[in-house]
């Protein structure tokens, strides 16, 4: 793998490379037509198909990538590696134009969304939290422990078991512990983008698309779907739970015309994940490594007799580290930062992600906390129209966690751990989530 490359720019292109780099620098949408170029990264270290971008519809802003490609200039010869480069230059910055996407839905409920939940096994405090948290915003909320995989609130469970929506910027998450896992970056890695540099941090904080862009191409699709269907995509993420529907993860990466593997990792095109599927994963993050299969007793003594189910380990305790200073500075400074507008008593790690779909919007926020008395993990997921989109879900997130913590809900919490619940793994904890 070469793992660095300069750019040389010089006279007119570099005025027009600093024009485009800030166009697609912050999880901008944008349309690929993008020869693959070649890697760079620094020397230091080595559903439907829902064609939207985080935070804007993808096609409100079409950038020529291609530009970029032709402006790459071979560090060893000077020479550009693309011909013609100029007159590419020169196409590609006079195509830019801007696109509004119309959005038809609305972004409230028209009646009650919660008609027929399960609710008999769930935490009423927690659960009313959430709905109150929602405050008439049409989606739903899945609030996990992460320390056994029990459900506590599933509020709006016709949508939480749906068969999901394509993951959008939520599915960088994946893509960087891929990354780590096979040592191509560490968090503070510099990767040389169009025109500026970057890290992992600053990528997650930010949702840098065109970062995650380039681990994809670098990792390529075997090992980018290798790595996403460990952590659970693809597959059932509860144990045993009436109408939970299947999300999928395609065995092929989505035509090259469309941004093959790069977009995939930038956005999640061509995959369809689910609220469970969304949180399992994070709460495998939240607890170092175990993947638990979800479980939503139904009636209290289910709850209290509940028994976690170890779906497998995932060897991710020594890099979630590294992920947690991106996801905690998507709440402090980056996408997620209006979930402080509500909330600042506790640390929480997340990442945000925005699509749409025929005047259909999606706001997506899962996010872990820590809290003296164990961490907790949500992910709410709303849809409609132009006011939905992931940074409101932040938003609505921290107006969850302040309804917690406004009725005690943390200082009431039972601290003292059960040591005697046995744990089922393996095989032994397969049972009908592995025939379904």
């Amino acid at each position: 793998m070469t793992l660095s490359r300069g750019w040389a720019l010089g006279g007119i292109v570099s005025g027009v490379l600093a024009f485009s780099s800030v166009a697609v620098a912050l999880n901008a949408p944008h349309t690929l037509h993008r020869v693959k170029p070649q890697p760079h990264l620094s020397t230091s270290h080595r559903t439907s198909t829902r064609h939207t971008a985080s935070h804007t519809s993808k096609s409100s802003t079409a950038v020529h990538t291609s530009s970029a490609a032709a402006r790459a200039v071979n560090t060893r010869t000077g020479k550009a590696l693309v011909a013609g480069s100029k007159a590419t230059l020169h196409t590609a910055v006079a195509r830019r134009h801007r696109y509004y996407e119309r959005f038809t839905a609305s972004s409230f409920a028209t009646s009650d969304i919660f008609t027929g939940d399960k609710i008999g096994g769930e935490d009423p405090v927690v659960r009313q939290a959430a709905i109150d948290a929602l405050d008439g915003m049409n989606g739903t909320a899945v609030v996990i422990d992460p320390s056994n995989g029990r459900i506590l609130a599933m509020v709006n469970q016709k949508l939480a078991l749906s068969p999901g929506a394509e993951p959008c910027s939520t599915i960088k998450l994946t893509v960087a512990l891929a990354a780590l896992s096979e040592g191509l970056v560490t968090r503070d890695t510099p990767v040389q983008l169009a025109g500026f540099r970057m890290n992992m941090t600053q990528a997650l904080a930010k949702s840098n698309n065109l970062y995650f862009e380039e681990l994809g191409r670098e990792l390529g699709f075997e090992r980018v779907r290798h790595y996403a269907t460990e952590f659970g995509l693809g597959e059932l993420a509860g144990y045993d739970i009436p109408g939970e529907q299947l999300g999928t993860y395609p065995d092929q990466a989505i035509p090259a015309s469309e941004g093959g593997v790069g977009r995939m990792c930038s956005f999640g095109q061509g995959v369809s994940l689910t609220p469970l599927q969304l949180g399992a994963f994070v709460a495998a993050i939240a607890n170092g490594g175990t993947l638990y299969y979800l479980q939503h007793p139904t009636t209290p003594d289910e709850a209290a007799h509940m028994m976690p189910k170890v779906k497998r380990t995932l060897d991710i305790a020594h890099y979630v580290p590294e992920m947690q200073d991106g996801m905690a500075g998507a709440v402090e400074y980056g996408t997620a930062r209006r979930l402080r507008a509500s909330f600042t008593q506790l640390p929480v790690f997340g990442k945000t992600g925005t699509c749409s779909d025929n005047g259909t919007r999606f706001g997506w926020f899962a996010s872990y906390s820590e809290t003296p008395q164990g961490n907790l993990v949500t992910v709410f997921f709303l849809e409609g129209g132009r006011p939905t989109f992931g940074p409101r879900a932040a938003e609505v997130t921290g107006a969850f966690y302040k309804n917690l913590w406004d009725h005690e809900y943390f200082a009431q919490k039972d601290t003292v751990a059960s040591t005697t619940t046995p744990v089922e793994t393996g095989a032994a904890a397969t049972g009908t989530a592995a025939s379904q």
